[in-house]
């Protein structure tokens, strides 16, 4: 039987990392490289078969979910109190606790759909052509929200305001009350707290398309969010809550099947992937949280698109 190399690993975990953050499908991917190069890499990057690639691909992905919670550790912890002391006290009085019941009840759909779907929707579309559908539709539908939005974002003309009379006024004997700072990160969870539950769940319930291989989990939960009316950052940060826990979930509970003796000859490359996949996924993060509190999923689209329609044209000649 084959064995993921120590190089195999490193690029795909690099490639893992990045990808299952960024809003281009790192299962796609996972699928795509070994076809694009073939070769040794088609033999030892299988997705079929007794291949070692996927318990692999679940070490890459736990590596994954833990640079999410060591990236969002300080909300993760004000959110699980909020969970703890919600559950304690019966009731919910505060955004932390909403929005910690808000992101149980939007993983419950995708949870439920991997358990019962995720390991048939692979074995029959996890192939280049079907997953290089896949690519190009998930750039296409982030190109058509893109498009919406822009044009929701559109100014409408309004007629002049005349200007205000100023007035001043002296504060100096007013009695003043200190004021507490709240950091971007948990103004931003007060208004993802905002949300109704049916507009978390249905966001959520947008990563069951991510089962199908080229659709991006990030990506297709952005557009949800964007489609509810959430701005970029909030979207991609919703997003990336939401994934945490459905990525370790999946990722401890299929963990076990790394460590049997027919993988055991690729327990060294999946740890060195490992490595690599958190170290990409922390550093994508760190990206990608500045990079939509100004930008759009424009290029990310253009490229799914390119790259899907690229991938099919050339699997298909």
């Amino acid at each position: 039987m084959s064995a993921v190399t120590y190089f195999e690993a490193i690029v795909v975990g690099a490639v893992q990392g990045v990808s299952e953050l960024f809003p281009v499908s790192s299962l796609g991917h996972s699928i795509l490289i070994p076809a694009w190069l073939g070769g040794s890499w088609a033999r030892d990057l299988s997705m079929g078969g007794e291949s070692p690639y996927l318990a692999v691909l679940v070490a890459m992905h736990v590596a994954t979910a833990l640079a999410l919670v060591v990236f969002y550790r300080r909300d993760w912890a004000r959110i699980v109190r909020g969970l703890w002391t919600s559950v304690r006290d019966r009731r919910v009085s505060d955004p932390d606790q909403r929005l910690a019941w808000l992101l149980v009840l939007a993983t419950i759909p995708v949870g439920v759909a991997g358990l019962l779907l995720e390991r048939a929707l692979r074995d029959v579309l996890g192939k280049p052509v079907p997953t290089a559908v896949f690519l190009a539709l998930n750039g296409i539908v982030l190109l058509a929200v893109e498009r919406s939005a822009r044009a929701a974002r559109r100014p409408v003309p309004v007629a002049p305001v005349p200007e205000p009379t100023e007035v001043t006024r002296d504060f100096s004997a007013e009695i003043t009350m200190p004021i507490r700072i709240v950091r971007a990160e948990e103004a931003a969870d007060r208004r993802l707290a905002r949300l109704g539950v049916g507009e978390a769940v249905l966001i959520g319930a947008a990563q069951i398309l991510a089962l199908f291989p080229g659709i991006s989990r990030s990506g297709i939960t952005m557009v949800a969010g964007l489609r509810r009316g959430l701005s970029h950052e909030d979207a991609a940060r919703f997003a990336f809550l939401l994934a945490t826990p459905v990525i370790l979930a999946a990722g401890v509970l299929k963990l076990p099947s790394l460590f049997t003796p027919a993988n055991s000859a690729s327990l060294g490359p999946a740890l060195v992937g490992s490595l690599v996949a958190g170290v990409a996924a922390y550093l994508a993060l760190r990206f990608l949280t500045r990079y939509f509190e100004t930008r759009t999923l424009t290029p990310f689209a253009i490229y799914c698109v390119v790259a899907g329609l690229g991938s099919l044209a050339y699997f298909l000649a």
